[in-house]
C-alpha cells in the first residue's frame, strides 16, 4: 500500500475546512440569542456572587459590582429561566437573590438530625401570628392566643433569625412591634410576605379544621420593611432600653 507523500500531508493540513468555527461573542458582540458579551459577562459575575454568598444577596450589592448601565432586572430574569429546570433554582427573596434546591427535590436532601430546628407548638403559634398580623405587639399576640407568651418563646424565634423588632407603637407605653425577617422568607421559600398561604390554601393542606367560624378571615400582612402610620422606628436608645445593646460609653466585659 502506497504511503502518502509528506508534502501532500502538509498541503492537506493547510487547506481550510468546510466547517465554520463556533462563534464566540466578544466583549461588544452578541451571541446567537442576541445577548451581548457584556451582558453575558454580567450574568456570570452575578451568578458567581450569589453562588459564593452564605446569605441571600441584595440587588444593591450586585449593582455595585456589575458594570454601569447593566439592566439588572433583565440579567436576573435570564438567570431565573436558565436555572428553572435544574436541580437548583434562583429564588428572589424581597430584593435579595439566592440559589435554593428545587422544591420537587427537597425530599432527597437529608440533614443531620442535629441540624433540624424543631419548634414547640407555642413557638409555631407565635410565629404564625407574627407573620400574618405584623406589625404586632406581644400583648396582641397573647390576646390572640389567649395565653401568656414567655420571653423564651420569642428568644427562640429571634435566635433563628425569623423574627425581629420592627418599631414602637404610638400608644401609651410605646410597646415594641414585631415582624418577620428576610431569613424567614428565605427559609420558607417565599418571595415576599404576601406570598403566605391564604384561607383556601390552608384548608387544602389540611391545616385548618372544618369547624371554623363562617366569618373567619386571614389577615393580609404588611410588607416586612414598611413601618405603619402607628409605628416609630427603633433607635439605639430603644435597643439599650430593651437590653439588646450595651449603653453608649460602657464596654461589656
Amino acid at each position: 500500500m502506497q504511503q502518502p507523500d509528506e508534502q501532500e500531508v502538509l498541503q492537506e493540513a493547510d487547506e481550510p475546512t468546510s466547517e465554520a468555527p463556533a462563534s464566540v461573542p466578544d466583549s461588544a458582540g452578541a451571541d446567537a440569542s442576541g445577548v451581548s458579551g457584556s451582558e453575558l459577562e454580567a450574568e456570570r459575575t452575578a451568578e458567581a456572587l450569589i453562588f459564593a454568598a452564605a446569605e441571600p444577596v441584595s440587588e444593591a450589592f450586585l449593582l455595585e459590582r456589575l458594570p454601569r448601565g447593566i439592566d439588572l432586572r433583565k440579567i436576573m430574569a435570564r438567570l431565573v429561566r436558565l436555572y428553572a429546570p435544574r436541580g437548583v433554582n434562583l429564588m428572589r427573596v424581597e430584593d435579595r437573590w439566592a440559589f435554593r434546591t428545587a422544591a420537587d427535590l427537597s425530599f432527597v436532601i437529608r440533614r443531620d438530625d442535629n441540624d433540624q430546628r424543631k419548634l414547640s407548638r407555642a413557638a409555631l403559634e407565635v410565629l404564625a401570628i407574627i407573620a400574618y398580623h405584623q406589625p404586632v405587639t406581644r400583648a396582641e399576640i397573647e390576646d390572640i392566643r389567649g395565653v401568656q407568651t414567655s420571653r423564651g418563646t420569642l428568644d427562640v424565634l429571634m435566635e433563628a433569625g425569623w423574627v425581629r423588632f420592627r418599631g414602637r407603637r404610638r400608644t401609651p407605653g410605646r410597646p415594641v412591634t414585631l415582624g418577620t425577617t428576610p431569613r424567614f422568607l428565605d427559609h420558607f421559600g417565599l418571595e415576599e410576605i404576601r406570598d403566605l398561604p391564604g384561607l383556601e390554601e390552608l384548608k387544602g393542606a389540611g391545616l385548618l379544621s372544618g369547624r371554623i367560624p363562617p366569618d373567619f378571615r386571614i389577615p393580609i400582612p404588611m410588607s416586612a420593611d414598611d413601618l405603619s402610620e402607628e409605628e416609630d422606628p427603633i433607635t439605639q436608645l430603644d435597643l439599650e432600653e430593651l437590653g439588646l445593646l450595651t449603653p453608649a460609653g460602657e464596654d461589656g466585659e
